[in-house]
């Protein structure tokens, strides 16, 4: 379909011109003053020719009435069809007003679709052809073909054009329509990668939590008549964990860092975090937190990020790895900050885990949350040989004082 119109009513395919109407104007003014001069000329001024001027006049005034008045639909098509008649009436009594024929076809396929455009142009050329036939002695070939060629010619150019402007507009369609797509395809994405943000968050803050208080109470149940001194330990270090569990899900929800880490100036709070989380993942296992380097502050999501990955490795360490001895390390250069999690577990092949709800899950989320950070995550492990899981997130150095 052609571009849509500004005007209720016009439908032609060469309605998006809108400065066409002037031109037209203008030249159909020039047209009729000279075929009037010429007419009167000829003539003279009897009431044939002052028949004719006014007839001339009435074609100008009305030809340039269509923008003036209110838009209905119905007046584009009962404007082109005066024009048609006057233009006819002129033309029957004076023929050299079948010039004027070039503005009003013009306006033809400037309002009405093409279809009837192409049929009022046909009547136009047979009215061209008849009127110079009259003032022409004998038949004169050139004076048909001349005409019909015109015609024709012209009929096929706009209709080139119909096709051209219709193929164009459902290209405009289809990329609307793609764009369209391409934004809900955004949104479905985006809502994904949220999702799955929030899971591995769940599942490496608030689920490691949960198992880890599961222990601690087991752990205390077992002991609480012979070793009720340690029980008791368990107990509280499982309420501790509960309360720091809600606190996660607290920032979970709101999406920040723990307010410890947040608030962190001295570069303290995420050791003493880590060796938290060493105590609440894997109790009763021995885990050594070690801090290189000179502490330094990092930002609070790459903290909260090493945080989470610690209780996912340990996780995966107390649940699959079958390990005496962990160690977290914690490294501190000029641009990074380097995590290690090293086990003397059983190991495996990393290419060959096994799928969701495994040690595969827990690492898969330990490597996307350290891409979504621009960081990078290595697994290193091999059958019999323990496993090492490594993060390292880039930070800007911290100048001292000149």
């Amino acid at each position: 379909m052609t571009a849509p119109s500004a005007d209720p009513g016009v439908h032609g395919i060469l309605a998006p011109a809108v400065r066409l109407d002037r031109w037209l104007l203008m030249i159909l003014v020039v047209l009729l003053v000279t075929c009037s001069v010429r007419y009167v000329d000829r003539h003279g001024l009897d009431a044939t020719g002052a028949a004719v001027l006014a007839g001339a006049l009435v074609l100008a005034l009305a030809y340039a009435t269509r923008s003036l008045l209110p838009g209905r639909t119905w007046w584009p098509t009962a404007w082109i069809a005066g024009m048609v008649v006057l233009w006819g009436t002129l033309t029957a009594v004076a023929p050299s007003f079948a010039w004027c024929a070039v503005p009003v076809a013009f306006a033809v396929l400037r309002v009405l679709p093409f279809a009837w455009a192409v049929a009022t142009v046909v009547l136009m050329t047979a009215l061209l052809i008849a009127a110079w036939q009259r003032i022409t002695d004998g038949f004169d070939p050139v004076q048909v073909a001349g005409p019909v060629g015109v015609g024709l010619l012209t009929v096929l150019a706009y209709r080139a054009l119909d096709l051209e402007s219709r193929a164009r507009q459902d290209l405009l369609d289809r990329l609307v329509e793609a764009q369209d797509e391409l934004a809900e395809e955004q949104q479905r994405t985006g809502a994904l990668a949220e999702r799955t943000r929030l899971s591995r968050e769940i599942h490496d803050s608030v689920g490691q939590g949960l198992s880890s208080i599961n222990l601690l109470l087991q752990a205390a149940e077992q002991n609480w008549q012979s070793q009720p001194a340690t029980a008791r330990e368990h107990v509280a270090t499982a309420a501790a964990t509960a309360r720091e569990g809600l606190d996660e899900v607290r920032r979970v929800v709101r999406d920040l860092a723990p307010a410890d880490l947040a608030a962190d100036t001295t570069g303290t709070a995420l050791p003493a975090a880590l060796r938290r989380a060493a105590e609440q993942a894997a109790p009763g296992m021995q885990v050594e937190v070690r801090v290189d380097g000179a502490p330094g502050v990092v930002p609070a999501s790459v903290a909260a990020a090493l945080v989470m990955t610690a209780r996912g490795a340990l996780a995966n360490v107390r649940e699959h790895a079958g390990a005496q001895r962990v160690a977290v390390t914690l490294t501190h250069h000029v641009d990074e900050v380097l995590l290690d999690v090293r086990d003397d577990g059983r190991g495996f092949v990393p290419g060959q885990v096994r799928p969701s709800g495994t040690r595969g899950d827990g690492l898969a989320g330990i490597v996307a949350r350290a891409e979504a950070l621009g960081g990078r995550a290595d697994i290193e492990s091999a059958p019999g040989e323990g496993t090492t899981v490594s993060v390292r997130f880039p930070v800007e150095p911290v100048e001292g004082p000149l």
